[in-house]
C-alpha cells in the first residue's frame, strides 16, 4: 500500500524528539509538508528539518502558556496558508509523589494539564474552526496506556491528563464527523524515548519490559506507521477510535 501525502500538511507537536520525530520524518518521506513544533530543543529540530530537506518547517512555542497555543497554529497557517492534519504528540510526566509540599504539588499538576489536555484542547479549538472553513481535516491525539490502566501515585496527573484527552478526542469524533472531521486516539506504552528514561531511572527499566508480550521495548519507529495512515484518510471510519500500541500491556 502506497501512502502520498504530498497534497498535505501537518503540525506535530513535541516533534523536536522521540516519538514526535519519528511521526514528523513519517509524515514527510509519504510526501508531507510537516511543521516541526519544538519549545526548547532548538538544535533537535534543526537536525530533524535537515534530515527532511524541503519537507519541514520550524516553530517553536510553550505550549503551557495559553498565547503559546494560538501563536503557534497562528505562524502554521501564515506558513502554509492550510493544515490538514493536527497531531497533539507534545507531553510532559513530571514525577509528583503525593508526600511532596502542597503548593510543589498543585504546580506541577497545573503544569502535566495545561501542556498534555490544555494545549490539545486549544489546538484543536483552532484546528475545527480552520477545518470548518477549508472542508474538514483529521486530529491525532497522542494518549498513553496509562488513560486507561492508571499509573503510579507520583504519575497521577500525568494519567489524569491523557483520560481527559481521551474524552476530547472521542467528543471531537462524534460531534465534528458530518462537517468532515476526524480523530482518533492513539495509546502508546513504555516507549523507549528521553522523556521515559526519567521514568526508567527511578523505577527500573525491568519494570517496562517485563509486563510486555514482546521481546523488545517499543520504539518511536513503531509508532509512527500508524500515524502516517490515520493521517492519510484511508481509516476515516475508524474515527473516535483508541489504537493501542504498548506490545499488549494494556489491550482494551
Amino acid at each position: 500500500m502506497n501512502i502520498d501525502l504530498s497534497a498535505s500538511t501537518a503540525l506535530v507537536t513535541g516533534a523536536s524528539r522521540g516519538i514526535g520525530a519519528a511521526i514528523a520524518r513519517a509524515l514527510a518521506e509519504a510526501g508531507a509538508q510537516v511543521a516541526v513544533h519544538y519549545h526548547r530543543e532548538q538544535g533537535a529540530a534543526e537536525a530533524l528539518a535537515r534530515s527532511i530537506p524541503g519537507r519541514a518547517a520550524l516553530f517553536a512555542a510553550d505550549l503551557a502558556e495559553s498565547g503559546g497555543c494560538a501563536a503557534l497554529w497562528q505562524a502554521v497557517v501564515g506558513r502554509f496558508g492550510r493544515v490538514h492534519v493536527l497531531i497533539n504528540n507534545a507531553g510532559i510526566a513530571v514525577s509528583s509523589p503525593l508526600d511532596s509540599p502542597e503548593q510543589q504539588w498543585l504546580a506541577q499538576w497545573d503544569e502535566t494539564l495545561a501542556v498534555n489536555l490544555r494545549a490539545p484542547a486549544q489546538l484543536s479549538r483552532l484546528a475545527l474552526e480552520h477545518f470548518a472553513q477549508h472542508g474538514g481535516g483529521r486530529i491525532i491525539n497522542i494518549a498513553s496506556r496509562a488513560a486507561f490502566r492508571g499509573d503510579q501515585p507520583a504519575y497521577l496527573a500525568y494519567a489524569a491528563s491523557k483520560g481527559g484527552l481521551v474524552a476530547l478526542t472521542r467528543s471531537i469524533a462524534r460531534y465534528f464527523g458530518k462537517a468532515g472531521v476526524t480523530a482518533f486516539l492513539v495509546a502508546p506504552g513504555f516507549t523507549r524515548t528521553e522523556m521515559a528514561q526519567a521514568f526508567f531511572d527511578q523505577f527500573g527499566e525491568d519494570y517496562a519490559t517485563g509486563d510486555i508480550a514482546l521481546p523488545r521495548l517499543t520504539e518511536p519507529k513503531d509508532i509512527a506507521p500508524l500515524i502516517v495512515l490515520l493521517a492519510s484518510g484511508m481509516a476515516d471510519h475508524a474515527t473516535g477510535g483508541t489504537f493501542d500500541i504498548n506490545a499488549a500491556s494494556y489491550v482494551h
